[in-house]
């Protein structure tokens, strides 16, 4: 089973946005080379977050990427509701369980109780953390490892 990483993505590209000093845009190709992946694939996830009203392109010379609301006013929430917009973290079977077996008839049931409680407390947990939060963090892990980034 695959695993959807563009939540991951859009979060350090949020981040990398709310680390720029100055009002210089950044592009998608410098954001590529902080992910270590294709530009394309972090166009994808900026055309999420563009519609989600959390960036902003800028074309032209000179022109880029930047937040369209401040880092502390932005929560993780906002960001898996932009990347995920169904908002399901877990999944139910791709099948119609047995009915004649008696746990193949209710397992669903059950399921959608405790996958709903599991996907709430995510969500309230995810709306308590902020872009502000996890830039923050990423400097902190980066003096405790005492490794200066180095250009892209």
């Amino acid at each position: 089973m695959a695993v959807n990483s563009q939540f991951a993505v859009a979060i350090h590209t949020l981040t990398l946005l709310a680390d720029v000093t100055g009002d210089e845009p950044i592009t998608s190709e410098y954001i590529a080379g902080s992910v270590n992946t294709n530009p394309v694939f972090i166009r994808r996830i900026l055309g999420r977050l563009s519609k989600a009203g959390l960036v902003a392109s800028h074309p032209g010379v000179g022109g880029g990427w930047r937040l369209l609301r401040a880092p502390d006013a932005i929560t993780l929430l906002d960001v898996y509701h932009a990347i995920e917009p169904e908002g399901h973290l877990l999944a139910m079977h791709h099948s119609q369980p047995n009915t004649k077996c008696p746990i193949g008839r209710n397992i669903s049931r059950v399921l959608q109780v405790y996958f709903g409680e599991a996907e709430e407390a995510f969500e309230q947990k995810l709306a308590q953390r902020t872009i502000t939060q996890v830039l923050r963090m990423a400097h902190q892990q980066a003096e405790l490892v005492n490794q200066p980034g180095e250009p892209l």
